[in-house]
């Protein structure tokens, strides 16, 4: 009986698991793009929540995207501490807010695709995907989550597929100083910017392209302090052509005025920033007319692969024949020729001028006189010196007596025959009197 229970709850385990998996690859809207949120931990059954979390089944997400088009996709805080905590909010009423590092890369692949990036500012701030793919193809992101508190890691498959699609042909780069990436990839955010951009362009149909970082493009890292943001470099394109506003960044006299002073004015009617952190610095806009470059080279026709006949090759028998006698005469003979014109000049000095034969002369003195010195000290009959004695005292000048000792070993310091004495100066005061 009982294992027919536990059979039956191990189906309802399986297929509550199965349900949960689908529901999560099939949570996108059809034909949504990277606005579409997948379900979050609320939005599921507490039963289906906990048979994943037995089971440990990975959220597996979907998203087709066309090329030339900006993709970014939060990774939310909540729908990971779900995972983490699945019965916290159901039992206690409470869910943990952890901090979470975020980590991804491609299934079988130790980092992102090139045209994807990955940031995060804080362990307390969501993580953004985002990136502008340039061919089509497939990629699977794994995305890791790893608990600060607890340690413990989630694991979410994307599931990025990217078509083929015309590209925008009048495409144009602004530089937004007052922002960073982290601030600009939200979803809100760029439908401001792209609303001041729509009136700059005058146009509705403009998409924005790619966001990038100004580090990632050469920028300096600011200073920590209020008002000092990294900038972002934001690219946008329609099918519409350049307005007017924007047909001032060619004229020779706003490049001149860019080259003299980084500040430039806004053009006359063209200042359409309706929130300050999201005006554009005119000098770093760049436009591009895609209709107007030149088409790339053709491919190159690949061949059969088969090398042409070209003869038989025959190898050397042995390598040629060397002569090393110069190598000799460079490392041996020449060296050996300066040492001898050395020896030769220096023997000259001594021996053949005025110099050296006067110097040889004093050495020679000086070696005489020694011995002679030495000699007659030898032969005159005073007491020698009282240094010379053994065991002198140079404070007293007296000799101490020889030791009365069967050992072999002499001390030469007083202190090891007595211990006791004293060895150092008397300071008892002196009485002149």
């Amino acid at each position: 009986m009982q294992r027919r229970k536990q059979h039956h709850f191990d189906l309802f385990i399986l297929g509550a698991a199965d349900f949960w998996s689908s529901s999560r690859c099939c949570c996108m809207e059809e034909g949504a793009g990277p606005k579409a949120r997948p379900l979050k931990g609320d939005d599921l059954q507490p039963g289906l929540i906990f048979a994943v979390s037995l089971l440990g089944a990975n959220a597996e997400i979907k998203f087709t995207i066309p090329v030339g088009k900006l993709f970014t996709y939060e990774l939310l805080r909540e729908t990971f501490q779900n995972d983490f905590e699945p019965l916290s909010k159901l039992y206690t009423g409470y869910l943990y807010d952890d901090p979470m590092i975020f980590k991804c890369n491609q299934q079988s692949f130790p980092d992102l695709p090139e045209w994807l990036r990955l940031t995060q500012r804080h362990p307390y701030d969501n993580g953004f995907l985002y990136g502008t793919p340039t061919s089509p193809g497939k990629s699977i992101i794994e995305i890791y989550a790893v608990n600060k508190r607890s340690y413990e890691t989630a694991r979410h498959i994307l599931v990025l597929k990217v078509v083929a699609e015309k590209l925008l042909p009048y495409q144009a780069e602004f530089f937004i100083k007052l922002r960073e990436v982290e601030k600009v990839l939200p979803s809100p955010v760029q439908d401001e910017i792209k609303q001041d951009l729509q009136k700059l362009w005058d146009t509705e149909a403009l998409e924005i392209i790619n966001i990038t970082n100004a580090l990632d493009r050469g920028g300096r890292v600011p200073l920590p302090l209020a008002g000092h943001y990294e900038g972002v470099y934001v690219k946008v394109g329609s099918e519409q052509y350049f307005s007017d506003c924007l047909l001032r960044v060619l004229t020779p006299e706003h490049q001149q005025q860019c080259k003299a002073t980084d500040k430039v004015k806004v053009p006359g009617g063209c200042n359409f920033c309706s929130i300050p952190s999201n005006c554009i610095t005119w000098c770093k806009t760049e436009l591009f007319d895609l209709t107007k470059q030149k088409p790339a080279p053709p491919a190159p026709t690949p061949g059969s692969g088969i090398v042409e006949d070209g003869g038989d090759f025959s190898p050397l028998e042995s390598p040629p024949s060397r002569d090393y006698f110069p190598d000799y005469i460079v490392t041996v003979i020449v060296p050996l020729i300066l040492a001898i014109i050395l020896c030769i000049l220096l023997a000259y000095i001594m021996f053949g001028r005025r110099e050296g034969v006067i110097q040889l002369f004093h050495h020679h003195t000086i070696h005489g006189n020694t011995d002679e010195l030495r000699g007659m000290a030898g032969s005159r009959n005073v007491p020698l010196p009282l240094s010379t004695l053994p065991m002198f005292n140079s404070r007293t000048g007296e000799g101490a007596p020889p030791l009365q000792s069967d050992s072999p070993s002499i001390p030469l310091i007083m202190a090891q025959h007595d211990p006791y004495s004293d060895t150092l100066p008397s300071s008892s005061p002196k009485n002149f009197s």
